[in-house]
């Protein structure tokens, strides 16, 4: 078995989205910018060989699970919404093994005049 997170994977960086996550009733109210990278790790050997999009795992239905599960389920904590995103990913994608999420907050309520809050989920999939 390969050493965790290595190999071949999908990169996603800087999907921006609008959301009302936050411990906070500002947040709940008001909303704010979130960004998120994302690595899922997954064997790209036969759409590499291939070049067909049918034998391999389209971005753009990544970037659709990523979206949907954002904007499901209002989370108070980033953890728990890096986890949600993570969980629908290893539902859509069979083929996915790993991933690594960062989600960043840059509105973030705490008192900085330059930078974001954020934090950084690694995941591996449960074997049966």
């Amino acid at each position: 078995m390969a050493d965790s997170f290595t190999g071949d994977r999908i990169i996603l960086k800087d999907l921006g989205f609008y959301g009302y996550h936050g411990v906070f009733a500002e947040e709940e109210r008001l909303g704010q910018r979130f960004f998120i990278d994302l690595e899922i790790g997954l064997d790209l050997s036969v759409p590499a060989m291939t070049d067909r999009l049918s034998t391999g795992t389209s971005y753009g239905d990544v970037y659709d699970v990523v979206k949907a599960a954002f904007e499901g389920k209002r989370t108070k904590l980033l953890e728990a919404l890096g986890q949600n995103i993570i969980d629908a990913l290893f539902e859509a994608f069979p083929t996915v093994d790993w991933a690594i999420i960062r989600i960043r907050k840059p509105e973030a309520p705490i008192a900085m005049v330059r930078g974001e809050a954020a934090v950084e989920l690694h995941r591996q999939r449960n074997s049966p």
